[in-house]
């Protein structure tokens, strides 16, 4: 049985603290658990946990190389997924990453939408699906989203028609939050279509 969103757990290594906080509070948000960590010297002892089922590990760091700390944790786990992170890409370390059974290289700075998608394959290769109750946010959110733009309405517009805030409807295209019936039933309303069509093909 795949396990729950919320249940699967992402280390980050990355020296940079800005790009740390970055992901843990994008991928947070996204309801995963997260921990990044920016002393690379800690990274092993966290694998070594083996409460991670998704590393992103930053290619350029000091002390360590991040190919040579990618060689350490396949030593002490050849299942955990990983995700190579770097501002220097090159066709080297991309093809030595490969070796070592990365399943992504992504250049940093990366398009959010597009990091989402890598996520989303990485995690149906693993048997790492999302819940049944994330995918339906998540596809109605991108429906109300698709539906308001194909309309050309702004979330003000939105707003003012369903007399809900701009903060909740951003919350609910971006599956941030749960929409009631009711806010749904206003929502479908202010874009002259069906409240069954909010739901996609789900």
């Amino acid at each position: 049985m795949a396990k729950a969103l919320s249940q699967i757990g992402i280390l980050i290594i990355d020296d940079d603290t800005e790009i740390c906080d970055y992901m843990e509070t994008f991928l947070t948000q996204d309801g995963f658990q997260v921990k990044a960590i920016n002393n690379p010297q800690l990274a092993l002892d966290e694998v070594r946990s083996g409460l991670y089922h998704l590393i992103i590990l930053d290619l350029m760091m000091p002390k360590i190389d991040g190919i040579e700390l990618l060689q350490q944790i396949r030593k002490i786990d050849t299942d955990v997924a990983v995700i190579i992170f770097t501002g220097f890409p090159s066709l080297e370390t991309a093809v030595t990453s490969m070796k070592l059974d990365v399943v992504d290289y992504i250049k940093k700075p990366f398009n959010p939408e597009e990091f989402r998608s890598v996520l989303d394959r990485v995690m149906k290769r693993k048997g790492l699906a999302r819940s049944p109750e994330e995918e339906l946010h998540k596809v109605i959110g991108s429906t109300i989203r698709f539906l308001r733009k194909e309309r050309g309405l702004t979330l003000k517009q939105m707003a003012r028609r369903t007399a809900l805030s701009v903060s909740l409807l951003s919350q609910i295209e971006r599956a941030e939050s749960s929409a009631s019936i009711s806010s749904l039933y206003k929502i479908a309303l202010a874009l002259d279509t069906r409240i069954t069509r909010l739901f996609g093909d789900f």
